[in-house]
């Protein structure tokens, strides 16, 4: 099993220095928020080439771009065409950093409709968004993930079988699921079932913890998430790829200490990493 950490933590920090101190703390990978003031859209285009240096002499894997979402700067969902068109181009950049990063994937948030409007409508929004980002990515392994939420961030996609619906609706071998724990418990998913619902297609795996009344995104053994049988259930289907933590603004002034328990829960849950 491979660990990383979502670089949103050190929010306060330049991406490199994220990118330095998750090494040093044992991580093999960095899963690089989109927003400022690390990689959102085109700041660091000058700064890019240094930074696959460095990710390349750390021999750091970037498992997954995220793009700085929720309700803002983007609504893929909107029903107002100016909102989804621009909204549409922002994933498109984030997408375009996520290939320079070498990332295999780049999340997608289902977004919120608004007060009144048909979540018919903004289903099919979504929907055409998503193709419209897959004809972008047209002749590339790049994988679109869709993320999953609950009722504070989404009208239209609160579970994984929500998202498993958009997938099939899309028929592409290229769209899958990012799946967070935190997500998960707040909606009361089973994540053994979860976890075998997402054997057929691209997923990624957010981890964090909450007591399943708020997303707090509290370091993984500090709330009241069961782990153990999604611990079963990637041993079971011989999971390879990375499990990422992301933790929530409260970590922001010390990120640090909290990296660095966050990576010896992974560990004593997963017997592996060290």
């Amino acid at each position: 099993m491979h660990f990383s950490q979502s670089s949103f933590v050190y929010v306060n920090y330049p991406l490199t220095e994220a990118i330095r101190r998750l090494h040093q703390y044992g991580y093999q990978g960095v899963e690089i928020w989109g927003g400022r003031p690390h990689a959102y859209r085109h700041d660091l285009d000058d700064e890019m080439d240094g930074i696959i240096a460095l990710l390349e002499e750390l021999e750091m894997t970037v498992p997954n771009f995220i793009p700085a979402q929720f309700r803002y700067p983007t609504i893929l969902c909107s029903s107002n065409e100016k909102i989804r068109k621009d909204s549409v181009r922002y994933i498109q950049d984030a997408i375009d950093n996520a290939k320079r990063l070498g990332s295999p994937s780049v999340s997608l948030c289902p977004g919120m409709t608004l007060h009144g409007e048909s979540p018919e409508k903004g289903w099919a929004q979504l929907r055409r968004s998503i193709l419209e980002l897959l004809d972008y990515t047209d002749g590339t392994d790049m994988a679109l993930l869709i993320e999953p939420a609950h009722s504070f961030e989404t009208t239209l996609i609160y579970t994984v079988a929500d998202g498993l619906r958009m997938v099939e609706e899309i028929g592409s071998e290229r769209v899958g699921i990012l799946m967070d724990t935190g997500h998960c418990h707040v909606n009361g998913e089973d994540l053994a079932q979860v976890m075998s619902s997402l054997r057929e297609v691209p997923f990624h795996i957010h981890i964090n913890d909450n007591h399943g009344d708020n997303d707090v995104h509290t370091i993984p053994g500090e709330g009241t998430t069961e782990f153990a049988p999604m611990v079963k259930a990637l041993t079971e289907i011989n999971y390879q790829g990375f499990v990422s933590a992301e933790l929530g603004f409260q970590y922001t002034l010390d990120p640090d200490q909290a990296v660095v328990k966050t990576y010896a829960q992974l560990c004593d849950m997963f017997g592996s990493g060290r």
